[in-house]
This record gives C-alpha cells, structure tokens and sequence, in this order.
C-alpha cells in the first residue's frame, strides 16, 4: 500500500527512529490538517487537532499494522479525537444550559416567593436518570410501574433509581 521508501521510513520509526518518524510525519502533516479542516470548518481547532494526531502517532507507531495507507490510519486517529472532541463540547454545552436553567428556576421561585428554591439546585447535582425518576415518582406522584413504562425500564430499577436519587438528594442538601 504505501510506496518503499515510506515503507522504510515506517519500519525505521516503529524501530525507534526519530529522524525517520518526524520526516513521515512532515509528509503527512499539510495533508492531515486540510482534512481536519474540511471536517472541523475551523482552521484554529483543525491545528490543534492535527498536533494530537501527531502526539498520537508517535505514540502509537508501533500499533501501525501496514494493512491500510499510514495517512488513512493517520485520518482515523484525528477523525477519533475529533468525535472525542464534538463530545465533550457537548456535553459541556448541556451541563452550562443546566447551570442556566437552574439559575432561571431559581430566581423565579424568589419572584414568585415559591419556597424551596435550593431544591432545584439538588436536582440539577443528579444525574439525568435519576433527576427524571425522582421527579416522576415525587413530584407527579407516578407508581413505580408506571414510571417504568413511561422510560421502557423495569419498576426495580426505577426503584433503584429513585432510592439512590434521593440519598443523593438528601447529601446535597443537608450539604
């Protein structure tokens, strides 16, 4: 697959060359972050990208079997770090729209001199399958079996969760 003066410069890196590894990663590295930027559309985060992959592969150059092109094992190394990546903002994002919405909750209980408005700060501390259940089982006063259908799972394990939520909901406020 690859033509044979890559194929020793490979061998040579996986032997521990450092020259040889660094010259094939400057072969690839104009290729690699032009990839990453038609898949990230920012130049910025395809440069950061493209520095992991490298740290990646000079890692993991030993891992490299020859059964596909090193720029396509190389392209699945950053086409991983950017899912990874995608993830965890993500993730992030959700978890700053809780805080947001929690803050919101909040203030609005105060305006409407709702009490209890701590409350909501607990739940959002909970995970999301435990927030649900507690809050089906607590708030809208639902039987176990009937939580259990509405989120396609068995009464024990809302019972679980319920448990558990609110051993967790009790720390957090007496906290």
């Amino acid at each position: 697959m690859q033509d044979s003066g890559e194929s020793r410069l490979i061998e040579q890196a996986q032997r521990g060359d450092k020259q040889a590894l660094q010259l094939l990663l400057q072969t690839h590295y104009t290729f690699l972050v032009r990839y990453l930027v038609k898949i990230t559309l920012q130049p910025h985060l395809a440069e950061d990208l493209a520095q992991e992959t490298m740290l990646r592969c000079m890692e993991k150059i030993r891992l490299y079997n020859g059964k596909s092109k090193f720029s396509s094992w190389m392209m699945t190394i950053a086409s991983r770090l950017f899912i990874d990546y995608t993830r965890k903002q993500k993730r992030e994002r959700l978890l700053l729209e809780q805080e947001q919405a929690v803050r919101k909750l909040k203030w609005q209980g105060q305006q409407s001199g709702e009490a209890g408005t701590e409350i909501w700060e607990a739940l959002a501390s909970l995970d999301e399958e435990h927030r649900v259940s507690v809050i089906l089982k607590h708030y809208y006063g639902y039987a176990y079996e009937e939580i259990g259908d509405i989120l396609s799972i068995p009464a024990g394990t809302v019972k679980s969760r319920v448990h558990n939520g609110l051993r967790a909901l009790r720390k957090e406020l007496e906290a």
